[in-house]
């Protein structure tokens, strides 16, 4: 008997089962805005798919009266700045200090416990201070990144640093390796693409930790949009606000999981092409 576990669906039904969620999801979304709209034509939490589409091309194809800027690209190229900066110096953070602590003990003692208790500190309790501390301009949004996603970073490469085959250090100091040929020749390799995966399973809290600074103190940005127009109901604007958040969050994932393939393709053939 041919168990379930070992049903694997073809390429074509890979694909329609990725869709399936989405289009139930899409379905369900327009039988309860036709139930609400049939009771309440002006009902504004689930608005019409018209009603979306026009504020979609208010909000990216329209200038806007008082400044003149279309406001969806406006937001999107200042969130997505804060977003990468805030990334990238955590990434770095993290590939410097993850390896540190795994490869070399005495860095490990002093530095360990204290990624470890900082990771375990709600980023958001420490947002005013923050803004306090640096003010409430590009800085402090920043930080917030950096702050709510470098220490499980450093913990996950300093895990898989400690992880490496022993026998690969001793053989290369046999062979005569001093510490930097190690760090760049038998580390980094390895733990360059665990680097990839760590960024990408923590863009969702960047971008939570970015909505959140965005929202409190901000002139522009996704997340100050959507908190600026939730006064007004506005779920014309708000949904697809979110809705494109999601997708630049699923692109850069997206890319990521392709440039690990592009520069490390013995580790996704041995985990089978995925």
């Amino acid at each position: 008997m041919t168990r379930i576990i070992n049903l694997k669906p073809s390429p074509f039904g890979r694909s329609v089962l990725a869709c399936l969620p989405f289009v139930l999801l899409i379905a369900a979304y327009l039988v309860a805005s036709d139930a609400r709209l049939a009771e309440n034509p002006n009902d504004k939490l689930l608005p019409s798919f018209a009603s979306i589409a026009d504020g979609i091309e208010r909000m990216a194809f329209e200038p806007s009266r008082r400044t003149g800027e279309f406001l969806l690209w406006v937001d999107t190229w200042a969130s997505l700045e804060r977003l990468c900066l805030g990334v990238g110096i955590s990434a770095l953070l993290a590939l410097v200090v993850g390896v540190a602590n795994g490869m070399i003990p005495y860095v490990r003692a002093p530095l360990s416990p204290m990624v470890r208790a900082m990771s375990l500190i709600p980023p958001m309790a420490i947002l005013p201070i923050l803004f306090i501390a640096l003010g409430l301009g590009e800085l402090s949004k920043v930080v917030l990144i950096v702050i709510g996603i470098t220490p499980m970073m450093i913990r996950d490469l300093q895990l898989r640093t400690e992880s490496l085959p022993s026998e690969q250090i001793i053989k290369a100091q046999t062979l005569g390796a001093n510490s930097w040929t190690l760090l760049v020749r038998v580390v980094l390799p390895q733990v360059m693409p665990r680097l990839i995966e760590a960024v990408r399973l923590t863009l969702g809290s960047a971008w939570l930790f970015l909505i959140a600074a965005e929202a409190i103190a901000s002139t522009e940005g996704l997340g100050y949009r959507i908190f600026l127009i939730r006064r007004y109901l506005a779920m014309d604007v708000i949904l697809p606000y979110v809705v494109w958040i999601t997708i630049l969050a699923f692109l850069m994932d997206w890319l990521l999981q392709k440039l690990s393939a592009k520069c490390y393709p013995w580790l996704h053939a041995t985990q089978g092409g995925k």
